[in-house]
């Protein structure tokens, strides 16, 4: 190789070689080759404890699976690589207990957006949009292959023409009247629009996303049944019931009085009642209310798109709330067996407990290795969708050689105002391109290098705020900075704030790299800049489009504007 070529052209000699060297090893690879496939990490770390949880997204399932006395947890993950049920055994054998610490997952069978249990005449039913899971007599098992279609559209939403992104079907008999009725959660995103729609004040110019419920009313038997061909949008208070996207519906007797009221989940992190009004058998619902916990503050869940599953988890006699939270974890809700204002009263959420398997750190995580607590070892440091950073340390080599691994601590940073609190990024109102609906994700990710040069691992960050920040590490504690490149730079065309600004600005959910790629002894900056190219910016400072491809054209990694750019098509679009 001529020593006098430039760094863009060793740089993409070194692609080239890189891609042919993988193109040869692919070739030879054949079914043995198997071990070779990735495997999730594991913590090697008998006797810890750590949250239970899935992949992306969590459906819970509470029901006594194995039939010793005390609710296990099945649990629903239809994301990519975990896409599966597991199986989550409560050890205990004691239906009171509230917060066992499970067994490690079991995969029973595949896992499906919107899976939804029901009671039916004391069986427990899985149900999918037009489909359902029933448990065999003899070995009370579900065979999530052979699943029993349901004579009945499987979105009843169809009709409006809309955007419908939620359908969660469960069984219910609504007019007890003795047989089973349908009712079906529907989040419409039609008005919504997704992305590109605030104005330069920030303000969100289209709707809102919709949740209604429907009843498709069993005009048959539960032998013979006939649902009916046009679903109806219930309603309360006067108008269709309708919450944040999501709605997840639960009716049950929340306020013991003989009727069945509705408990509604919410794209976003809260919960809606609407109190039965009428009677058992016509149904009349007030206008929805949201509730609040027993310390009177809004109950909320720690992330977005929950799904509750009202259910005697303590055997105490009050429906308590199993809640999946988006980034794959699953909490009791607890009913405190009082009302307030008519409306039920419950604890605030905790997450579930399990004997540690692999690691997880909530849904789209972003690891990077660094030896964080300076004893010679890579610890891992991590963001997620949350918008937390979190640190698994590395504990030595276990018995079988590989690295043992603690539970995830949350990183905690000091605030301008001296306070120290968990680091946490939340995109708010107007902070994500894709819009309000996303208020409480943060998309962290990152890198560590010695920043200031102290001797110690600095943190730069980047998140759903497609600007750079800095946390400083000062003999153990982060001090929270902004990236200030001294320069005046524009964000993405597409944000809806276009002021200069000094920061060091990219594109959301992408990876800034921090190495001294000039070799003058100072770090520098490797990312993409807000139109997608990759840059090379020197101490920090201004974007450089130095690497090019084959026509030493500069690279770029994508060229899509609004919830299309960053790291590719946002996993929700």
């Amino acid at each position: 190789m001529n020593r006098y070529l430039d760094r863009p052209q060793i740089l993409r000699y070194r692609i080239l070689l890189l891609w042919s060297l993988a193109a040869i090893l692919v070739s030879n690879l054949t079914a043995e080759d198997a071990k070779y496939k990735l495997h999730p990490l594991a913590y090697n770390n008998p006797g810890l404890v750590v949250d239970l949880g899935v992949g992306l997204w969590a459906f819970p399932l509470p029901l006594d699976y194995d039939g010793d006395g005390d609710m296990d947890l099945l649990v629903g993950c239809p994301d990519k690589p975990s896409q599966g049920t597991y199986l989550f055994e409560n050890p205990s054998q004691d239906p009171h207990e509230k917060m066992p610490v499970f067994k490690p997952a079991v995969r029973l069978g595949n896992g499906y957006h919107f899976m939804m249990l029901s009671n039916v005449n004391g069986d427990a039913v899985v149900m999918l949009p037009g489909k359902a899971y029933r448990r065999d007599a003899t070995t009370g098992k579900f065979d999530f292959s052979q699943p029993t279609k349901i004579d009945a559209h499987p979105n009843p939403n169809h009709r409006v023409q809309g955007r419908t992104r939620g359908n969660m079907w469960r069984y219910v008999d609504f007019d007890g009247d003795g047989d089973e009725d349908i009712v079906v959660g529907s989040g419409d995103w039609t008005e919504l629009g997704w992305d590109h729609a605030y104005d330069r004040h920030g303000t969100w110019r289209n709707g809102p996303l919709h949740g209604y419920v429907y009843l498709l009313a069993n005009e048959g038997s539960d032998e013979a049944p006939k649902y009916s061909t046009s679903p109806r949008r219930l309603r309360a208070g006067g108008g269709e019931i309708d919450v944040y996207g999501w709605p997840c519906p639960n009716f049950a007797d929340f306020d013991g009085d003989g009727d069945l009221d509705l408990l509604c989940g919410e794209f976003l992190d809260g919960f809606t009642y609407f109190q039965n009004t009428g009677s058992r058998t016509e149904p009349t619902y007030a206008a929805g209310q949201k509730l609040r916990d027993a310390a009177g503050d809004p109950l909320v869940m720690h992330l977005q798109m929950i799904t509750p599953t009202a259910v005697d988890w303590d055997a105490d006699g009050d429906l308590d709330l199993i809640v999946g939270d988006e980034d794959g974890r699953v909490a009791l809700v607890e009913n405190s067996g009082r009302l307030r204002d008519h409306l039920p009263v419950f604890e605030s959420p905790r997450y579930f407990q399990q004997e540690a398997d692999t690691l997880k750190f909530g849904a789209l995580a972003t690891p990077f290795a660094y030896d964080w607590d300076g004893d010679g070892d890579e610890d891992i440091l991590c963001g997620n969708t949350a918008g937390s950073i979190g640190m698994f340390e590395n504990l030595g080599a276990a018995a079988n050689g590989l690295p043992k691994w603690n539970a995830p601590q949350l990183l905690n940073v000091q605030t301008a105002t001296g306070d120290v609190q968990p680091f946490r990024v939340m995109a708010g109102d107007n902070g994500s391109i894709q819009g309000p609906c996303e208020a409480k994700w943060g998309y962290t990710t990152l890198s560590v290098a010695d920043w200031d040069g102290d001797g110690d691992g600095d943190i730069i960050y980047n998140s759903i705020l497609a600007r750079l920040g800095l946390l400083r590490n000062d003999s153990g504690t982060l001090v929270a900075r902004p990236w200030d490149t001294g320069l005046s730079e524009l964000p993405p065309k597409w944000y809806w704030w276009q002021s200069p600004s000094s920061a060091t600005l990219t594109q959301w959910r992408t990876t800034p790299v921090a190495v001294d790629f000039d070799g003058d002894q100072a770090l520098d900056l490797v990312m993409l800049d807000q139109e997608g190219f990759l840059t090379l910016r020197r101490g920090g400072k201004s974007a450089e489009r130095i690497f090019v491809d084959e026509q030493m054209l500069p690279v770029r990694l994508n060229a899509g504007s609004c919830g299309r750019s960053g790291p590719g098509m946002a996993t929700r679009a």
